[in-house]
């Protein structure tokens, strides 16, 4: 990989072990001083984030919302009737 900044068409084809590998070792060689690495560390963790939440947000249960309440009942804990109060 060259020094200038991957765009993320480039990254498609790197599995995820082989991206945080990539990124690790960017992020190394920037905090030596190297100002060229600074933007591929950077593109390569922003893709390495893109992953993780895409991949997070596929695990995630789909719900249905809770029920709404009568705007007038907002002090009412959830599921008391105010009789019982």
């Amino acid at each position: 990989m060259n020094s200038s900044a991957p765009t993320s068409d480039q990254l498609a084809h790197i599995d995820d072990e082989e991206l945080v590998r990539l990124a690790v070792s960017w992020r190394a060689q920037a905090s030596r001083g190297d100002r060229e690495a600074f933007g591929v560390a950077h593109a390569l963790e922003v893709e390495c984030r893109r992953r993780l939440r895409t991949s997070q947000l596929q695990q995630l249960p789909i719900e249905a919302p809770p029920p709404a309440r009568p705007w007038w009942k907002f002090w009412g804990t959830k599921g008391e009737p105010l009789s019982a109060r």
